[in-house]
């Protein structure tokens, strides 16, 4: 099977830098697929070869490795399920191939805007409990969006019961996509060797692999962008996708997961 970055091997690069300077200052309208990996060669030969691939130290594709953590009644999973307004993710990412590694902390608070927050975060192990210096930044985040109240849903101690819950693994590979008459710059990520381990739980299904699939996530100004018409035009739309949520809800069959049912039916039940 092709690599996403050989089929881009006809764009040229630029750096990290380069990729924030042009595209970090959008405002973003965010949409993810999942397709079969081989029908990306069609869509991705609908670009036009002014399309730019992140390419780090010569290399197109980064590995990437995310702890999730929840509590042991898996509170930010039935939050996202139920699709209540105040919820939160909290992950440790690690990129295997520079070693760089840190604590995100995802909110949605009262006005249903999602903050991503992040702090460098030593990752000496996949699956190492949260050290008290990551509890203390998490607490502080979910009080401040409003996620932890005094008298709320959730026990304002949560994030001190935080565990290592789901590890997920895949490569990604970026791209910067020019404008167009009328559109902003956007960009994209294609992820695949996407692999789930459930970590919090031994009397269910340890694994995952989904090595027939990727995940496209486009991040676009109000109008969607060149990539997201080529998905378009090949029978590709956008889909309610977590790959923490979905990914926890095909390894537990029993957990509520109406949410990302049609997903799950389509991609995930002949794994």
């Amino acid at each position: 099977m092709t690599a996403p970055a050989a089929l881009l091997d006809r764009f040229d690069g630029l750096s990290l830098d380069e990729l924030n300077a042009r595209a970090e200052l959008q405002t973003r309208v965010d949409r993810k697929y999942i397709l079969p990996a081989g029908d990306l060669a069609a869509v991705l030969a609908e670009l036009g070869d002014d399309a730019l691939v992140l390419e780090i130290d010569g290399v197109r594709g980064t590995p990437y490795e995310s702890v999730y953590f929840d509590t042991p009644e898996l509170a930010s999973y039935h939050l996202a399920a139920r699709g209540r307004r105040r919820r939160f993710k909290i992950r440790t990412r690690h990129y295997l191939d520079s070693g760089a590694s840190f604590l995100e902390v995802k909110t949605r608070g009262g006005r249903s805007l999602t903050v991503k927050d992040r702090l460098p975060y030593t990752v000496d192990a996949a699956g190492e409990a949260l050290r008290p210096e990551g509890v203390a930044y998490a607490d502080d985040l979910l009080r401040d969006c409003g996620v932890l109240r005094d008298g709320g849903a959730l026990d304002p101690a949560v994030t001190g019961r935080l565990y290592p819950t789901l590890i997920t693994r895949y490569r990604r590979t970026t791209l910067l996509l020019p404008a167009e008459s009328g559109r902003d710059e956007s960009r994209a990520t294609i992820d695949d060797r996407l692999e789930w381990v459930d970590v919090g739980a031994q009397d269910f299904a340890r694994d995952l692999h989904l090595p027939r699939s990727v995940i496209v996530e486009t991040k676009s100004g109000s109008s969607a962008g060149a990539l997201d018409r080529a998905l378009w035009r090949h029978g590709h739309r956008p889909a309610t996708l977590s790959k923490f949520g979905t990914g926890l809800a095909a390894l537990r069959p029993g957990l509520p997961s109406n949410k990302w049912r049609r997903v799950l039916d389509r991609h995930f039940s002949t794994r």
